[in-house]
């Protein structure tokens, strides 16, 4: 039976989430159960890392997903704030 960090159980169910599970068991090497077990005890919280007590994992994915959020609001708001300093610079040239 093989061991595998915490650290690549983690990037393991991250690569999961963005091409499927068959394609990224496939391509790490592990069988498709083992990384569907992982993927269960992500949801859960329990594979934030090692000794981490779930509500710990819990509270840090409420708080990626707000800081997530946040990011593309602010993306966004400078988004608006770069066009209107161009729209603002080139009527001041006029």
């Amino acid at each position: 039976m093989r061991s595998y960090s915490a650290e690549f159980k983690v990037e393991a169910v991250k690569l999961s989430k963005e091409v499927g599970v068959t394609k990224a068991a496939k391509e790490l090497g592990i069988p498709n159960a083992t990384l569907e077990t992982w993927l269960k005890k992500s949801k859960k919280g329990e594979l934030i890392g090692v000794g981490t007590p779930p509500q710990t994992a819990i509270s840090l994915a409420e708080e990626n997903k707000r800081l997530k959020q946040e990011v593309k609001e602010l993306r966004r708001t400078n988004e608006i704030l770069r066009d209107a300093a161009a729209f603002f610079a080139t009527s001041q040239k006029k």
